[in-house]
């Protein structure tokens, strides 16, 4: 808690960092020393006198800050009156001491100098900052031109070679790259509960562990596709571009399962044996109605990604950049992929489901 202490460290911090790429200079928090005045409280006389220091303390505050009274009103403009002493009185602590205080139960006055003392003139600082009870120092800095992830490492890793921190100081990254390591914890966590849940669904409605892997295997498909966008546009990876990584998922295995159950619909409903040819007509039949929303999508968000970074778009930009690019990649493997490694892996499990369908159809139809 020793301010000059904290202040020296931050300037060790300061030129630690300061020749960093993509780090701008970096500012240390303004802190000046200004001239102080103290007032030390006398405990026996303020008993004596049956005086508490909150009284004396608020007395003082109403003579060096002043005390709103009143408003003066000058058109549609209020303004607060002020009752303070004058300046000479407040920066002499001759004077100060001079002023008359009211006792309790009209008892009369006593000078403010009985019951307090002014020690000599003092110096302190004009801010201190706290944090969790703590004095802390601000170091601030931009990111420009690099991801923040990669730019925060490259800090820690220089005030951890270039900064000795004595026991009970440490340092501590705030601002945006707090903010985005929460978002992204938070984003991460809910994205696996997604894939979870999407997981169970599956398997209540496709009993095979291999035609609900087939179909999640649309979801690294479009993530490559999401990756390569972020890449060719410059881009890096952010809260919102993870964001636009969920969205896709979500719509990677929707078109998989239009897929599949296009499948079991030939088999089941048309009696088409399970072959190259089904898999084949199955996947032309679903072509265009999956073209047909991934177009849409896509045309829609063409927009955004051409956009560019501009100002209103630092969020729509990059979840539009990854959802495009995704779509273009799963769409592909959609149709060229799956296709085949639904009829090379996934024919025994897809015969053995229509048949427990058809049989459980005839139990229900002979009750």
């Amino acid at each position: 808690d020793d301010l000059d202490k904290l202040r020296e460290l931050a300037g060790e911090v300061r030129d630690a960092i300061t020749d960093i790429p993509g780090v701008t200079p970096p500012i240390i928090d303004p802190q000046e020393r200004v001239d102080e005045l103290h007032v030390v409280l006398k405990p026996d006389e303020l008993a004596f006198f049956g005086l508490s220091r909150e009284y004396i303390a608020d007395f003082v505050q109403t003579a060096l800050k002043g005390e709103a009274v009143s408003q003066v009103l000058d058109g549609q403009r209020r303004f607060d009156l002020v009752i303070k002493l004058n300046e000479e009185h407040r920066s002499d602590p001759y004077n100060l001491g001079e002023l008359r205080i009211d006792l309790p139960d009209g008892r009369g006055q006593i000078r403010l100098r009985e019951v307090a003392n002014f020690p000599g003139s003092a110096s302190g600082p004009n801010l201190i900052n706290r944090e969790n009870v703590r004095r802390r120092q601000t170091i601030r800095c931009n990111v420009s031109g690099r991801d923040l992830a990669s730019a925060v490492s490259e800090i820690e890793e220089r005030v951890r070679a270039q900064v000795a921190l004595p026991t009970g100081y440490f340092v501590e990254f705030g601002g945006q790259f707090e903010a985005q390591r929460s978002a992204t914890f938070l984003i991460t966590i809910l994205a696996a509960v997604s894939v979870a849940g999407i997981f169970i669904v599956l398997m209540m409605l496709y009993p095979s562990a291999r035609i609900t892997f087939q179909i999640l295997n649309a979801i690294p498909t479009a993530f490559i596709g999401g990756v390569f966008a972020l890449v060719l546009t410059n881009q890096t990876l952010t809260v919102a571009s993870m964001v636009g990584f969920v969205s896709l998922g979500g719509i990677s295995v929707r078109n998989g399962i239009l897929l599949v159950t296009h499948y079991f619909h030939l088999m089941d409903e048309e009696g088409e044996a399970f072959s190259q040819n089904m898999v084949l007509r199955g996947s032309l039949e679903r072509l265009a109605p999956v073209l047909m929303t991934a177009l849409t999508a896509g045309i829609a968000l063409i927009p955004l990604v051409v956009g560019g970074n501009k100002p209103g778009l630092e969020i729509l930009y990059p979840v539009a950049t990854v959802i495009l690019g995704g779509l273009v990649t799963s769409t592909f493997c959609e149709f060229f992929i799956h296709p085949g490694l639904f009829w090379k892996f996934s024919g025994k499990d897809a015969e053995r489901l229509v048949r427990s369908k058809s049989s459980d159809e005839e139990l229900l139809r002979s009750v």
